[in-house]
């Protein structure tokens, strides 16, 4: 496994749409584990491909309960609303205040090409959704109801 280089704001590859996953061999297991790799030493929950410079339909998650991988995965149920602070791996020191589904179901294919159905809730829900919408050219700041001020987050720091 390596460490991979995450792609940051400013780079056209975040605004771009990802390509489905076709073959699911050894190429794409070492990326899912590059990327669990790359995200824990981060410190982040979620990191998808296009944040390592790779355009594919790939997600890795970790609310602390394992490293959760989804391969072409879709949103096919999503229900409540959650508002909440958000940040990301690409934009280190940045934050907002963004509106989420509170329960969000999901499709997706494992690393050998299994389908199979993951619903979360709260931070896995915000999850899905962040890192799915990177897949498709969104970033949290398109979505952010209001972009934090530095001294806003060194306040929420203090707290």
């Amino acid at each position: 496994m390596a460490i991979r280089n995450i792609v940051k704001d400013g780079d056209p590859i975040l605004q771009k749409r990802c390509r489905p996953v076709e073959k699911f061999d050894r190429k794409l297991s070492i990326l899912l584990e590059d990327m669990a790799e790359t995200m824990h030493k981060a410190n982040g929950v979620g990191l998808a491909a296009p944040q390592v410079g790779i355009l594919r339909r790939v997600v890795v998650i970790d609310v602390g309960e394992g490293v959760i991988e989804l391969v072409n995965p879709q949103i096919i149920a999503f229900s409540g609303e959650q508002e909440g602070l958000e940040g990301c791996l690409s934009f280190p020191g940045q934050w907002a205040i963004t509106k989420r589904p509170d329960y969000v179901r999901v499709k997706a294919r494992d690393r050998n090409g299994e389908e199979f159905t993951m619903e979360g809730r709260e931070l896995l829900a915000k999850a899905f959704c962040h890192e799915i919408d990177h897949l498709n050219g969104v970033v949290f700041k398109d979505v952010a109801e209001r972009i934090l001020t530095p001294e806003e987050v060194e306040e929420m720091d203090n707290q």
